[in-house]
């Protein structure tokens, strides 16, 4: 049993000082995917102390200690997905209007928009893939089903965002 299993088993136990330590662990996997679907440091940060409220209160429904990250993540995109519904506006970011030309952030932005325009299982894909560089056996055990569905989704969400850029007359290639 490596180390981290041993954690997430003393904080299914009830060890606070266990379950610290797994969070601060995990804390940039979670700022990224958060910052991927919300578009905001602050909003990110929230994400994080909510997600962490969450999986502390939950933390004794873990079954597999090897599955604690994918557990965290979902509950992660969850929360963002929630939030995403909640607010159902459109997210310039970044105040990257003000950059002259086509630069990288003004390519990033684009990205993000166009993902902002997929539906919720494309984007989680996509994110869990491309941002937080996922495997496909660990996107399968995150979204609960098989891999062959995964490798499916991923590429009707791939064609999905390349269309997005397309109609954007974008530079990017995915």
């Amino acid at each position: 049993m490596n180390n981290h299993d041993l954690l997430v088993q003393k904080a299914v136990q009830g060890n606070d000082q266990a379950f610290l330590e797994l969070m601060h662990l995990f804390k940039i996997d979670l700022y990224k995917t958060a910052l991927s679907f919300l578009r905001n440091e602050e909003e990110a940060l929230e994400a994080i102390q909510e997600v962490t409220y969450r999986a502390y209160k939950n933390i004794q429904s873990i079954r597999e200690a090897s599955y604690f990250k994918t557990w965290l993540i979902r509950i992660m995109i969850n929360y963002c997905n929630d939030q995403l519904k909640k607010k159902k506006r459109v997210i310039l970011g970044d105040e990257i209007l003000t950059i002259q030309g086509i630069s990288e952030k003004h390519e990033v932005m684009e990205l993000k928009d166009a993902m902002l325009g997929l539906d919720d299982r494309s984007r989680e894909i996509l994110t869990l893939k491309y941002f937080n560089d996922m495997k496909i056996k660990d996107i399968a055990l995150t979204m609960k089903c098989p891999e062959g569905t995964v490798k499916t989704w991923l590429t009707k969400a791939l064609k999905a965002l390349r269309d997005k850029l397309d109609e954007k007359g974008g530079n990017l290639h995915v």
